[in-house]
């Protein structure tokens, strides 16, 4: 399967599998924008809603776009509200989705699914707001390295989604090849455990 079948398939177990990497992002968003004001948002990635529930507390406009129209057929049912536009679309190809300039643009767990990260950044600096930011949000390279992939379990045996292993420094060197400085870089950690390996690494952006 790739990686949009892969999701349409997963969408009806998403929410409901133990996923330690989709609860420790999703606190590692709240906390890293919890001090940020964003009143547009491009949530990328948006999955289920499992964020798009948070965001649309804070902002007044979310384009929340995702892959897979199963993940976005439960999101458009748990998030219903006139401030979000759920859209399905390809990232590796033109943001015709993108129809406004966001002070938020995030990125939750899809990342490792793109080969290509300069078209992402390049795309991401046409569609941000003066001093806008970027949040990333993604399994941690240190896991890749170990074997650990999305993957989940189906009446025909373990699914794995096709990912990219990208470095800290290459989310760093396309976010300045593009005009963003790193205001903050964070691990975060199953039970806040620092001897262990982390589990998501989180960066954010601002555009210069």
């Amino acid at each position: 399967m790739n990686v949009q079948q892969s999701y349409d398939t997963w969408s009806a177990q998403y929410d409901t599998n133990k996923n330690k990497t989709r609860d420790l992002e999703a606190q590692a968003l709240r906390t890293t924008l919890s001090e940020i004001s964003f009143d547009t948002c491009l949530e990328i990635g948006c999955g289920t809603g499992k964020n798009t529930e948070w965001l649309v507390t804070r902002a007044g406009h979310i384009t929340a776009v995702d892959l897979s129209e199963g993940m976005l057929a439960i999101a458009r049912n748990k998030v219903a509200s006139d401030k979000v536009q759920f859209r399905q679309a390809d990232i590796t190809q033109p943001w015709a989705f993108a129809d406004r300039k966001y002070n938020l643009i995030g990125f939750s767990l899809v990342l490792e699914h793109i080969e290509n990260l300069d078209h992402i950044f390049s795309e991401a600096s046409g569609a941000i707001a003066p001093g806008g930011h970027i949040y990333i949000g993604e399994l941690h390279p240190f896991k890749q390295y170990s074997g650990t992939k999305a993957r989940f379990d189906t009446e025909e045996g373990q699914q794995v989604v096709t990912c990219f292993d990208h470095h800290v420094s290459d989310f760093v060197q396309a976010a300045q090849d593009h005009g963003f400085e790193v205001l903050r870089l964070r691990e975060h950690f199953d039970d806040d455990d620092r001897t262990t390996v982390p589990r998501i690494l989180s960066l954010l952006l601002k555009k210069k």
